[in-house]
């Protein structure tokens, strides 16, 4: 039974569908009455996404690579501004007809063949796992030796901190997301009062914003600049490519569309670039302060020389980096897992299995400088995240003109079985676009295609997954 509302909100009865093998219920779409989020709520969740270390060093790491203030701003908003498109896109079934993220996919990828781009994208948050926990790891390996001095003889220091750290963000799973509420309400505010005191540092130390962001670029011609600015851009879409996918999985709970899309262009863009500024600015304070760029805030925080201080400031990023890590990096990968296996997999068993694939990922070995984090991991995994975007967005909005048998998408044999559970066509729109977005990589002359590798694979799924779906 479906009902649709004055705002369009359409509401599908799945009482008798507790015994097929393609429903559970952190998987059933949520009722009318559940979405309760407004502007307010969507652009919070956003803020307190966006205020978190790794944004900090998406910014620090330009400014390492060799732009100045002003050029890594403009590209950090480019992007923010470009991604936020796919993103108000995708979230719009789920605010429609409260579906998640996997359960979208079903409707272009069939309801067996949802698993391949739920688990691409699961994979990719299990990554983001990994990074988030070395950094809270690296915080708490730092404190003790401030506390413990001896500590930073013993060679093996990062990776105990990393497992005690890892360990906590496993007690949190195991108990659910209401055991970290407390914890959320206190982590984005802690991180951005943190960045505003060094900030605030950086301005005394550095003698204000003039010699600060007065550091020129080290590119010497314009070609040096775009041979950096096309691939630094691609990393900033590629840095929410994961969410530009998995944002039904929060839009189901908005109460309209209005609200998803305010929300979000109210949230991301401007939080973005005003916490970057924050890591641009520090970035730059620390060239003239320590005569070389500090991008890890980590590594800064421990050439402080007041201990009360320090020990603050990495206390409170571990706690933010706890709760942005749960939120962020497990409430999405653990509904891509149970996706796999409904009856089976629930949100704590697929929560472990990405904590236990974040330390497999090996985050230290992507965060070893800005190089790996942003031209490897960024723009890597976007040359498999833009496919499936144009996929999803085409399928939706151009093959289904955004209606869907919400039904359907939860037993098999209906109209999304296509054949035996798969539909090929969008398997084989994925591969053309993932091949064609990384093939630079093997062959020097085509480089720019990875360069390129978001948008790359964004058009070629689209274009191909169209013009397949148009010929019967």
């Amino acid at each position: 039974m479906t009902s649709i509302s004055k705002n369009e909100l359409v509401e599908t009865d799945l009482s008798g569908f507790h015994d097929t093998t393609l429903f559970n219920d952190d998987l059933a779409p949520t009722k009318i009455n559940e979405r309760t989020w407004g502007t307010y709520n969507i652009a919070s969740l956003w803020i307190g996404m966006s205020v978190c270390i790794t944004t900090y060093m998406l910014a620090s790491g330009l400014i390492v690579g060799g732009m100045n203030w002003w050029q890594a701003l403009m590209t950090i908003a480019l992007g923010n501004v470009i991604v936020l498109i796919p993103m108000i896109l995708n979230a719009h079934a789920g605010t429609k007809y409260g579906i998640p993220f996997p359960i979208l996919a079903r409707a272009a990828f069939g309801t067996l063949g949802s698993n391949i781009p739920a688990l691409l994208r699961a994979v990719v948050a299990c990554g983001w796992f990994g990074i988030q926990t070395w950094i809270g790891g690296q915080a708490f390996n730092s404190l003790v030796i401030i506390l413990l001095p001896q500590w930073a003889l013993f060679d093996l220091g990062p990776a105990i901190g990393f497992m005690i750290f890892w360990s906590m963000n496993v007690y949190f799973i195991i108990n659910g997301m209401n055991s970290i509420k407390w914890l959320e309400a206190l982590g984005a505010p802690f991180l951005l009062l943190a960045g505003i005191a060094l900030l605030i540092w950086a301005y005394i130390e550095g003698g204000g914003f003039g010699p600060i962001l007065s550091q020129p670029s080290k590119f010497q011609t314009a070609g040096e600049f775009w041979r950096f600015f096309i691939p630094s851009l691609t990393g900033m879409v590629g840095y929410w490519a994961t969410l530009s996918l998995n944002i039904p999985d929060f839009s189901r709970f908005a109460k309209s569309q209005k609200a998803q899309m305010l929300g979000q262009a109210i949230g991301l863009p401007p939080t973005m670039v005003l916490f970057s500024f924050i890591g641009v600015a520090v970035t730059s304070a620390t060239v003239i302060i320590f005569g070389e760029a500090i991008w890890d805030p980590v590594v800064l925080l421990t050439k402080f020389h007041n201990p009360v201080i320090v020990v603050i400031s990495l206390a409170a990023l571990m706690i933010a980096t706890l709760t942005t890590n749960i939120a962020a990096n497990v409430v999405s990968p653990a509904n891509d897992f149970a996706n796999l296996y409904p009856k089976k997999i629930t949100f704590v068993r697929g929560g472990m299995m990405t904590a236990v694939l974040g330390i497999m990922i090996m985050p230290w070995k992507l965060l070893s400088d800005y190089s790996a984090y942003i031209f490897g991991w960024l723009i890597g995994y976007s040359g498999f995240l833009g496919p499936i975007a144009g996929i999803l967005i085409c399928d939706y909005f151009l093959v289904n003109k955004k209606e869907l048998i919400v039904a359907d998408l939860y037993k098999r044999n209906g109209v999304y079985e296509f054949t035996k559970g798969f539909n090929l066509k969008a398997v084989y729109a994925l591969a053309a676009g993932v091949f064609v977005a990384l093939i630079g990589l093997l062959i020097p002359s085509l480089r720019f295609l990875y360069d390129y590798a978001w948008f790359v694979g964004f058009a070629v799924s689209f274009i191909v997954y169209l013009l397949m779906m148009k010929k019967k």
